[in-house]
């Protein structure tokens, strides 16, 4: 089952995020703002206390009219009016309370004390210790009060900014929306449609042109697939049709052994073509796997090429042709590969070369250790707009398909497979009456020997 899930949702993720590092960044500022307040708070407390003793301590001192504890009481009872939050309680040397402003002290964890000593009227006792009692439970309602407003607006807060982020992110993740619609209408029949990244973040153009890149390469891929199809077919119905047919008319009426064995001769030529045209694609299909050519130092390229020529030898003569090998050189290939692309190319050289020409096997090492293998010849020059497709399967230059019954348009796509299984590459030059085709070995290892 692959339903989709919050956990991989880039939107739930990224809104998540960012509501928790809302939150955390809210609480912290709330946070800060309550130990601020506290600390302020606390300071002006000590602040007052210490400012009343030094008051009380001024008053005393000065004995306006106080000459006895009720002088006292009376000037203490008026300097506390209106402080509701601040007492005072006096006590003797002996530790006997003589006076205190409030019968009911606040407890010892709501209030903050300050002790000193300080002198009486000499009627009054003369000195006594004086405990200055601030309450602190209105101020630690009021941190209450602060603290429950600070944690509700950093909620509220964090709520309102996740959402707000919420939105954004959607908002964001539009444009990703957008390329998924238009990927959806990329299809086998419209493989022309590519993404519009004109309305895209920067970041997403790297994708969308890799993506559009990719279906450039879909896009040729199908049209080649469709094209080897439709030339499957065509290269396989003459063969078929004509087997079909012999086949047919080997059985309208009865015929002699000998007929009947001149019926099957002639199928098994047909047959034997099939069987070649299905083993050269067999071969394409391994190459285009990936499958590399079993390499082995070979050290003389020039005598494996001879005897590719000596195999065409009959060909040749046939067609009035002498062929040569130029050059020589060593490096590390597939001995029997090489041997079928320089076949192929030869072959193709024969069919075209004018009568009465040599051809030629060229064998150059190039000054960055490379060895080019060119099989040159004189006929007609091809036309440079087949040049870059002379590799295609069963792509023939000549409309009219000359040789069709022998050659089947793989020869040169298997030349261009063999060059790739080597780590190569094929080239394909013509110009006034002089073709020039073969394929380049890269950083192959070796001195060059030249004839």
């Amino acid at each position: 089952m692959s339903g989709r899930t919050t956990e991989t949702s880039l939107r739930g993720r990224l809104s998540r995020w960012l509501a928790l590092q809302t939150m955390l960044g809210l609480g912290l500022v709330c946070a800060a703002v309550y130990v601020v307040i506290a600390a302020t708070l606390s300071q002006r407390q000590d602040d007052t206390l210490q400012q009343k003793q030094a008051a009380v301590e001024h008053l005393l001192t000065e004995g306006r009219g106080a000459h006895d504890m009720a002088g006292v009481r009376h000037l203490l009872k008026d300097f506390l009016a209106g402080h509701d939050e601040l007492s005072i309680r006096l006590f003797n040397s002996d530790g006997q309370l003589i006076y205190e402003t409030a019968t009911r002290q606040p407890p010892l964890s709501d209030s903050k004390r300050r002790l000193f000593d300080i002198r009486l009227p000499p009627d009054a006792g003369g000195s006594a210790h004086a405990v200055l009692v601030l309450d602190r439970r209105t101020d630690e309602a009021l941190l209450r009060r602060l603290a429950w407003t600070l944690a509700l607006a950093a909620l509220v807060g964090a709520l309102a900014v996740s959402l707000g982020g919420f939105l954004l992110v959607r908002l964001g993740l539009a444009p990703l929306h957008k390329l998924v619609a238009q990927t959806r209408q990329v299809t086998a029949t419209d493989l022309q449609r590519r993404l519009d990244g004109a309305e895209q973040a920067d970041e997403l153009q790297p994708l969308i042109q890799q993506f559009n890149a990719l279906l450039d390469r879909i896009g040729l891929a199908y049209r080649q697939m469709e094209a080897f199809n439709a030339d499957v077919a065509h290269v396989l119905n003459t063969p078929l049709a004509t087997l079909i047919s012999s086949c047919e008319l080997a059985l309208r009426k009865p015929r002699s052994a000998e007929q009947l064995r001149e019926a099957l001769g002639s199928n098994l030529e047909d047959l034997q073509r099939l069987a070649s045209i299905v083993s050269d694609m067999l071969f394409l299909s391994n190459a285009d796997r990936g499958v590399p050519a079993r390499r082995v130092w070979t050290s003389s390229l020039g005598a494996l090429a001879a005897e590719v020529l000596e195999f065409h030898e009959a060909a040749l003569l046939d067609a009035g042709l002498q062929a040569e090998v130029r050059g020589d050189a060593g490096a590390e290939v597939d001995a029997r590969l090489l041997r079928q692309a320089l076949s192929n190319l030869l072959g193709n050289a024969t069919r075209y070369a004018a009568a009465g020409s040599t051809v030629l096997v060229h064998i150059d090492r190039q000054n960055d250790g490379a060895v080019h293998i060119g099989v040159h010849n004189e006929g007609p020059t091809i036309d440079p707009v087949h040049l870059p497709r002379l590799f295609d399967r069963f792509y023939r230059a000549d409309v009219a398909r000359t040789h069709a019954e022998r050659n089947h348009g793989l020869g040169l796509a298997i030349v261009a497979a063999i060059a790739r299984m080597h780590d190569g590459q094929v080239f394909a030059e013509s110009a006034d009456g002089l073709s020039r085709i073969g394929l380049i070995l890269p950083d192959a290892s070796g001195s060059r020997i030249t004839a």
